[in-house]
């Protein structure tokens, strides 16, 4: 069996979000922060904006895209009760936002969005809350929702492991979604469904091992019950609204990956395992060398292969 951990360790590096893009990005995030503040402050004062990042990069699970996108959710909270529309409100961010750019914000049904070409996107979710009553999203055109993505936050991050093996792993699969693409699940549904997964196997230190395991607890769930609830309010079900089609796609990318992930773990050739790895993930995954593992050596994990329990205890 050979051990491409190594290369995951590599897979990682050219996934993740380099410095400067990181920094380019946060300082974007508090000029138009700025630029927030002040319309609200010159045009609709009795409205003060809070602020808080979330989703991936608050979880530290952020990607770049296979074009060398990644993205930073900003929450825009007001502490009061809206005498505007859901639309409206939105629509004055967007007119805060606008002209920071040559590319004008996009109004999306769930945030607005400033698009830096070819580098990042910056989404402004707009919620308010009021003592006694949950937080409340903004959603163009149709009203408000429950939503509370700070308790999302918080539950993955009581579920990650000191060891970072569960960041690693929905990277993997936010990864292989991208590369996928054709209406693969979001970045929330697999970070739900890995962290879910997680709770049923024991962690190995070994990537490619637990991302095997990951998978393999995936399908067993989704064939027993084709849902991805969200862990905070509104509790909704990311799948509610898939296709058959979309359905049946995501099931036979997963099943896929799963036998090749399998197969790899098999393999005693670095070169030919990690080349079962790029079928999903795709190039930016290491080629690794023309050379065998002894078999001996990983026995064990060979004669464990099918079941989470044996990889882990190897």
């Amino acid at each position: 069996m050979a051990n491409l951990n190594h290369l995951f360790g590599q897979f990682q590096e050219e996934i993740a979000l380099s410095s400067s893009k990181k920094s380019r990005m946060i300082t974007s995030r508090d000029a138009l922060r700025e630029r927030i503040r002040k319309y609200f402050k010159d045009n609709h004062p009795e409205y003060l904006p809070k602020f808080f990042i979330q989703g991936s990069y608050k979880m530290g699970s952020a990607i770049r895209t296979k074009d060398d996108i990644c993205d930073l959710d900003d929450g825009i909270y007001f502490f009061r009760s809206p005498d505007v529309s859901a639309t409206t409100l939105q629509g004055w961010v967007w007119d805060a936002v606008n002209g920071y750019t040559a590319t004008a914000p996009e109004h999306r049904k769930k945030c607005i969005r400033k698009v830096f070409a070819g580098d990042y996107e910056i989404d402004f979710p707009v919620y308010y809350k009021i003592d006694g009553q949950h937080y409340r999203i903004a959603v163009k055109n149709e009203g408000w929702e429950d939503s509370d993505p700070k308790a999302v936050v918080k539950w993955f991050n009581s579920k990650k492991d000191m060891a970072g093996m569960l960041i690693r792993i929905v990277r993997d699969l936010k990864a292989w979604c991208d590369y996928k693409r054709n209406k693969m699940p979001s970045g929330l549904a697999m970070t739900v469904l890995a962290t879910n997964a997680l709770d049923r196997i024991v962690v190995n230190t070994r990537e490619d091992i637990t991302l095997a395991d990951i998978l393999s607890e995936i399908q067993k769930t989704l064939k027993t019950d084709f849902r991805c609830t969200v862990p905070a309010v509104p509790f909704d079900n990311l799948f509610e609204n898939y296709s058959p089609e979309r359905r049946q796609n995501f099931m036979d990318h997963l099943d896929a990956f799963l036998q090749d992930a399998r197969a790899a773990l098999r393999e005693t050739n670095e070169l030919k395992a990690s080349k079962l790895y790029r079928k999903h993930l795709g190039e930016r995954f290491p080629l690794g060398e023309d050379k065998n593992e002894s078999s001996s050596a990983n026995a064990a994990l060979i004669a464990g292969i099918g079941s989470a329990k044996p990889y882990a205890d190897a």
